[in-house]
């Protein structure tokens, strides 16, 4: 009777303190995705800005363009249109994300 006293004691406290432990490893994961979400959106409208900015002024955006032809395009014309890394990385995602 000794013994099953602080058994009963510890699995109570393991059973009311699960749901802590599990919540706080879950919630980081879903708050990283939607925050990698939300910063592709903001990459994707600020590369939109930047190739309006930089490229609009002679090229219309291609409807469908692979990430190869892609990178081969704005690096042929990063020198030309004197674009910065940024500027380039922006174009890239907005072009072929």
């Amino acid at each position: 009777m000794t013994w099953r006293r602080p058994l009963l004691t510890t699995v109570l406290c393991v059973l009311a303190l699960s749901p802590f432990a599990f919540s706080r490893q879950a919630r980081p994961k879903a708050d990283n995705a939607q925050m990698r979400t939300q910063g592709a959106k903001q990459n994707a409208s600020e590369g939109e800005k930047r190739f309006r900015t930089n490229c609009g002024r002679c090229h219309n955006a291609p409807e469908e363009i692979s990430p190869r032809e892609a990178r081969a395009v704005v690096r042929q014309m990063r020198v030309r249109a004197m674009l910065s890394a940024e500027d380039e990385k922006l174009i890239l995602q907005y072009l072929a994300p």
